[in-house]
């Protein structure tokens, strides 16, 4: 995923892409350990889900994906994680 994908990145979050050849795209989510503890770190990981569960019709279908949220997103409005998340995803 990660040699032979493309990466996006944007101030909050790094976006690792493959085709997959399916009717649907795939999400994965990498929250390491320096962003925070398990509170802060499942925070992250709830927005994250969310903003791909209610965006699912916006996103691309055909797509492996793996989500790396940067230090700033556990800080950031949900607004803004949002517009950034579908510019990287739309730019697929």
């Amino acid at each position: 995923m990660y040699r032979s994908g493309k990466r996006r990145s944007g101030s909050h979050f790094t976006v690792f892409l493959r085709a997959n050849q399916m009717p649907q795209s795939r999400f994965g989510f990498s929250i390491k350990k320096a962003l925070g503890g398990a509170v802060v770190r499942n925070r992250i990981r709830r927005r994250i889900r969310e903003i791909v569960r209610c965006h699912r019709l916006e996103i691309p279908a055909g797509w492996d994906v793996v989500i790396h949220p940067k230090s700033a997103a556990a800080s950031a409005p949900f607004a803004t994680l949002t517009a950034e998340l579908l510019r990287l995803l739309q730019s697929a």
